[in-house]
């Protein structure tokens, strides 16, 4: 019999949890996560650089995070989540502890022992906190899912072999061939 996790229901017991601790929290059930694989961490830095070095060129306001970078969607029921990469534009949910409420753009990138987490239940979380615009990165399968809230645009898919808009930007494109090229795929 698997053991029952504790809930959490407070913020201060969500940071009282030992500091190399990477967990989420859903409707205060915690959920704990799995150390990145090098292919993960590899797209990661990828979109990092690409995404920051736009920032940086446009002058943006606009930040961009990588986990682990707590969010904290709701206080009640507690809801604290750790996207892979993240894009906050309004400095006043940063507390520099972490972003309170939801940011603009969310990218994960799933990992293969819970693919569900990211195309299911962080879809849904994510929606209704009110990100703009969220995309899975499923290296093993290839493809990019695309989800642009603000125009209620749901999982429209792309290959790695494609280029891709950032729709909330004007003119941000992401390369996904160069990145599977460095992959190997």
């Amino acid at each position: 019999m698997p053991a029952v996790q504790p809930q959490l229901t407070t913020i201060e017991q969500y940071e009282a949890l030992p500091e190399d601790t990477r967990a989420e929290v859903f409707d205060g059930q915690i959920y704990y996560m799995a150390s990145p694989s090098q292919s993960h961490q590899t797209v990661l830095t990828e979109l990092l650089v690409a995404i920051r070095n736009y920032l940086r060129k446009k002058g943006s306001e606009c930040q961009i995070f990588p986990a682990p970078f707590n969010v904290k969607l709701s206080d009640k029921p507690l809801t604290i989540v750790q996207p892979d990469l993240m894009v906050v534009c309004d400095k006043k949910k940063l507390d520099g502890k972490r972003c309170n409420g939801a940011p603009d753009f969310i990218i994960e990138i799933v990992s293969p022992g819970n693919p569900s987490d990211d195309y299911i239940r962080k879809a849904y979380y994510y929606k209704n906190a009110g990100v703009r615009e969220y995309w899975i990165v499923d290296p093993r399968r290839k493809t990019v899912t695309i989800n642009y809230f603000e125009a209620n645009i749901v999982s429209v898919q792309y290959p790695f072999e494609s280029i891709i808009k950032v729709n909330i930007y004007d003119d941000l494109l992401i390369n996904f061939f160069e990145i599977a090229d460095l992959l190997n795929l």
